[in-house]
């Protein structure tokens, strides 16, 4: 039979409302249904006889039995366990008065409210005031204590019937009265825990006076449960009393209230085990997309600092080409999963800190820290391979532009240079007259004149040559054995013309006729000769430039030159006079001509030729020079596209991290609000990617034009991808803090109204909107709560004491999520290593160890092999054959050396 002896210790003011408010139940409408005064008659005696025949009586009529007190007296003594004050055993209506008000005294003293319920009504043998005080024993004693998750007596009667009838067919309570008038909802609970005992699936639901029978004979034989009901009367009834089916009910709950124990054990065991597990994984998943984002670090760092130089800029822009890629295609997704990473390890550190459980300590180098140290290199060897490349791509652009002016300047030298050793080496002046030894001797000084030019130009190859070897010239063997070869040469010219001018300068006593046109035509024509072959060099000389103020700089130089041409035409017409003078004089004189002019080699008609190929280049350096001119407008516009973008992305980019950080502070309405709007917002600012990819299109059409610097912006598109970059992983990070907001709500059963008021307080003594308390601040916000942290010792003692469980680390600052972690902790209860082994020790029946068997037996299949493969067999003195340590598995759970 069902002991009742542990409630009979129990009373609260809670108790006494709830009694009040049935006993006020009964008075409205009992005994208004005839049937219903019957079924109640019948089961209210047969309740009070199973406890009274453990005294060796009972009653046959339950408003007369009760007139003395003297069996109403000893039904309480029975259920309750206690003795009651000694009864008087007059006959007198006095007598019978007192007993009954003594048995109504100690029903009261239980914490029940006796509402219109009166000893001489009981005297009397009213059956409406009997039937509600039998009741309310029955509320106080039977169903007050049930509790199921939470809830309690009538809620948690009924919510321990649902859940114990859920898997049977055609079985759905929802009250007690209409939803037991079939009988299957008796025969499930009968079959949940003894299916020994009830052929379930035989039964019928068009069949309900068998079912109740069935039942009612089942619980009567085996579980010693009386039969307080009549199966005729609940079918012919069209809704059967509430209070006698809850009376019935009540005694199947206590008779299996020990099997309730071990599921309550079991859930809790699963509980912990399902936390853990999940934690587990979560520990797992960590590590190997640590292991993965480090590994990718660690090989693309050296690529990043390879340093090969290479010999062309067009191999220089296919590494750039590469770098780009790296930095659109490959590095975005390590991005996401690095703050994919940092959400995870922050979210199992608050599921771990929520369970009772030890932080989590990722291996050796998987920290976040570590990461985040791993990340600043990656970017900081970045940083210099971008600079580098630029850099290299500048110097191969100088290199080459040297290169091919070396060689235009040495093809032109050498070209100068042809014949001139065999020139300088003859001996015709031996052989030769007078005027011709003076002719000779003219001509070697107008060369002489023409090498003494002709240096410039040779010192500029030189220095040419010199600074490609500075730069570092892939082709530099080349171009200093070309420079070497010029450079002898011209030394050896050198000697040559001395010693010629030596050998001439013997014979010139002998030579005295000289043709003075002749000499003056070849002093003029070689300078002016030279100036021509240097123009057409500087229409031909490439040009490079980085800006608008370069190319007009360089337009200005050549309109300078083109304001000479006047007076280099009004030179080379007198220099064609004088050789136009010369033939003059010889046809006036009948003089014949020997042939070119002995002085010089450059002809009337080369001047001249030359002349029109300057002419004809000078339209030519236009268009180039107009070209340039328009590329580099092309250039400027393409800057400042790039800069009004750049300057509306940067101006967004800052507006929203300040958004954020008013938002994370002034957040409103649930977290499950807040959530979906911080998503939301989340989404918005993705829209906005478009923009950013714009800007990438506008950042390589600059660096495609090699274009180095914008004076229009200043910022940088490495500066917009690192605010972008911090935009999007602080909005996933606020999103993450609310997440984890959450988790603590629904962990420690905080309400949202709690959580505003958390908030608020947080809020308010948060001045400077940084997102963390000072211990002052923090201070401050306790006493507002409550907290008596202002008394000179016991006061600081507690402020200390609750700073050790806010700040561990003593920074000084207290943050929200450990303020709320803090008042979760002080209004709420979790899980223990105690609790876990209670639980243990309920389904090991109260023994140190537990068995597999045990453990298959009681918990789910997958669970269960979970506890078997981590318990450590049990070394005690009253060890079982495999036997296994409940105790050091509960222990080890929460991280706890010792219980």
């Amino acid at each position: 039979m069902v002991d009742y002896h542990a409630a009979n210790n129990q009373s609260s003011t809670g108790g006494v409302q709830i009694y009040m408010e049935q006993e006020n139940d009964w008075d409205r409408d009992l005994l208004l249904d005839p049937a219903w005064e019957k079924q109640q008659r019948k089961t209210f005696t047969a309740w009070c006889n199973s406890h009274l025949r453990k005294s060796g009586t009972q009653i046959e009529n339950i408003e007369e039995d009760f007139r003395d007190g003297l069996k109403l007296m000893l039904l309480l003594e029975t259920i309750s366990g206690e003795r009651l004050p000694k009864p008087e055993r007059g006959k007198m209506r006095v007598h019978k008065i007192n007993n009954v008000n003594k048995a109504l005294d100690f029903i009261a003293s239980k914490g029940v409210k006796l509402v219109s319920i009166g000893a001489e009504e009981i005297v009397d043998g009213n059956a409406k005031m009997t039937l509600g005080m039998i009741w309310t024993i029955i509320l106080r004693f039977a169903i007050q204590d049930i509790s199921v998750e939470e809830t309690s007596a009538k809620e948690g009667l009924l919510l321990w019937c649902q859940r114990k009838t859920a898997p049977y067919k055609n079985v759905n309570v929802q009250n007690f009265h209409i939803s037991w008038k079939d009988g299957l909802a008796f025969n499930a609970l009968i079959h949940r825990h003894r299916p020994d005992l009830i052929d379930y699936d035989s039964l019928r639901k068009d069949d309900p006076v068998t079912n109740l029978n069935n039942a009612f004979e089942v619980a009567e034989k085996h579980l010693d449960i009386p039969k307080m009901l009549d199966a005729e009367d609940i079918v012919n009834t069209a809704r059967p009393d509430e209070k006698a089916i809850m009376t019935y009910v009540s005694s199947f709950y206590h008779a299996f209230s020990g099997a309730q124990k071990a599921e309550t054990a079991a859930n809790r065991i699963c509980k912990v085990l399902a936390v853990n597990q999940e934690n587990e994984q979560m520990m797992e998943d960590y590590e190997k997309l640590a292991s993965e984002l480090l590994e990718w670090i660690r090989r693309t760092i050296p690529w990043l600092e390879n340093r090969t130089q290479e010999k062309t800029v067009n191999d220089m822009q296919a590494k750039q080409e590469d770098f780009r890629d790296y930095r659109c295609v490959h590095k975005p997704p390590k991005v996401q999963e690095k703050c994919q990473l940092e959400i995870s390890f922050n979210t199992l550190q608050t599921k771990l800190r929520l369970s009772n459980r030890p932080a989590f300590m990722p291996s050796e180098g998987r920290m976040v820290s570590d990461i985040n140290g791993a990340w600043h290199t990656l970017e900081g060897a970045e940083k210099g391979y971008e600079e580098w490349i630029l850099s290299e791509i500048r110097r191969l652009e100088r290199l080459e532009h040297l290169a091919e002016k070396f060689h235009q300047k040495a093809a032109i030298h050498e070209s100068w240079t042809d014949g001139k050793e065999a020139m300088l080496t003859q001996k015709d002046y031996e052989t030769s007259t007078l005027s011709e030894v003076k002719a000779l001797l003219r001509k070697h000084e107008a060369f002489e004149s023409d090498l003494a030019a002709h240096q410039d130009r040779v010192e500029q190859i030189a220095a040419i040559a010199q600074e490609l070897n500075e730069l570092d010239y892939y082709d530099s063997a080349k171009v200093n054995a070309r420079c070497q070869k010029i450079c002898d040469q011209w030394d050896t010219l050198g000697a040559f013309t001395q010693s010629r001018k030596e050998s001439l300068e013997r014979t010139e006593k002998q030579l005295e006729s000289i043709d003075e046109l002749y000499l003056e035509y070849a002093k003029r024509a070689a300078p002016f000769n030279n100036w021509m072959e240097g123009a057409m060099e500087d229409l031909q000389d490439m040009f490079i430039v980085h800006n608008i103020e370069e190319i007009q700089g360089l337009i200005t130089a050549h309109e300078q030159f083109k304001s000479t041409l006047a007076e280099a035409n009004k030179e080379r017409e007198a220099i064609q006079a004088i050789q136009s003078e010369v033939q003059k004089i010889a046809q006036s004189n009948g003089i014949k001509l020997s042939g070119a002019n002995p002085y010089t080699t450059i002809t009337p008609e080369s001047i001249d030729s030359k002349w029109e190929k300057a002419m004809d280049m000078v339209p030519l350096r236009d268009t180039a020079l107009q070209d340039e001119l328009n590329k580099q407008n092309s250039n400027d516009t393409l800057r400042a596209k790039f800069a009004t973008q750049a300057n509306t992305v940067g101006a967004y980019i800052q507006a929203k991290m300040e958004e954020i950080g008013r938002i994370s502070i002034e957040m409103n309405g649930t977290l499950e609000d807040q959530l979906t709007n911080l998503k939301e917002y989340q989404k918005t600012i993705m829209s906005y990617m478009p923009e950013i990819n714009t800007l990438e299109g506008y950042h390589q059409l600059i660096q495609e034009a090699l274009i180095f610097d914008n004076q229009y912006t200043s910022y940088t598109m490495e500066h917009l991808r690192v605010g972008w970059e911090q935009l999007l992983t602080t909005i996933a990070r606020t999103i993450n803090e609310v997440e984890n907001q959450i988790l603590t709500r629904d962990a420690k059963g905080i309400t949202q109204e709690q959580l505003h008021e958390y908030r608020a307080s947080f809020n308010h003594f948060d001045k400077d909107h940084s997102g963390a308390l000072m211990a002052e601040e923090f201070k401050a916000c306790l006493i507002s709560l409550g907290y008596d942290v202002e008394n000179e010792k016991q006061g600081e003692s507690e402020f200390a004491r609750i700073m050790g469980i806010v700040d561990p680390n003593g920074s000084g600052a207290v943050t929200f999520q450990a303020f709320i972690d803090f008042m979760s902790r002080e209004t709420t209860d979790t899980d223990t290593a105690d609790q876990v082994i209670a639980s243990f020790k309920i389904l090991a029946a109260d023994k140190n160890f537990i068995t597999a068997e045990e453990l298959r037996r009681e918990l789910p299949p997958d669970q269960a092999e979970y506890c078997i493969a981590r318990m450590a067999p049990y070394t005690g003195a009253d060890a079982a054959p495999g036997a296994l340590d409940y105790m050091s598995f509960s222990t080890a759970l929460y991280g706890e050396s010792d219980l």
